[in-house]
């Protein structure tokens, strides 16, 4: 190991201290733009949509999908990894038997699948025509020469290729 003596000790404090504030300043600069604040409030909303989402599949979509199955509870399935049989998942977790609760992933997958869809709809069907609309068409920077059909910048007064006046 090196000796104490051998650390170099001429750090330039002045330039580490301007340094870090340039590092807050830009910081501070990339956190108030207004892409950051939306970022925030879009996760808030998404939180709060997953909790709507999660009750929707747990309390309407996976009892329609028992009824339609004959009772089939995807909560309820899971493998013992230790090879005991056990009554129901509950069970096996008061225990502390080594499982594999496949039915709370397909839970999670049918939750993810919903809540793509309508983020799906969202984009699809609400902010794509507000786009559209608020979107305005370029001014056009090249015209075509009259006379020999070349394409010229708008505001040139001579066609560069044939010299033309153009108007």
């Amino acid at each position: 190991m090196g000796k104490l003596k051998d650390v170099k000790t001429d750090i330039n404090v002045d330039k580490v201290k301007e340094g870090s504030k340039s590092f807050i300043k830009e910081f501070k600069a990339f956190a108030m733009k207004g892409n950051v604040v939306d970022l925030a409030t879009g996760m808030i909303i998404g939180s709060a949509f997953t909790s709507i989402i999660n009750s929707l599949v747990k309390d309407i979509i996976t009892p329609l999908i028992g009824a339609l199955t004959g009772g089939l509870d995807f909560s309820e399935l899971f493998i013992s990894l230790d090879g005991t049989k056990y009554e129901s998942l509950a069970a096996a977790q008061e225990a502390g038997a080594a499982i594999l609760a496949y039915g709370n992933f397909i839970t999670a997958v049918i939750n993810f699948l919903i809540v793509a869809l309508v983020i799906f709809i969202v984009f699809k069907k609400l902010l794509v025509p507000r786009k559209k609309k608020n979107e305005v068409p370029a001014a056009p920077t090249e015209k075509e020469c009259p006379y020999c059909l070349s394409t010229v910048k708008i505001a040139a007064t001579k066609c560069p290729h044939c010299t033309s006046e153009l108007n």
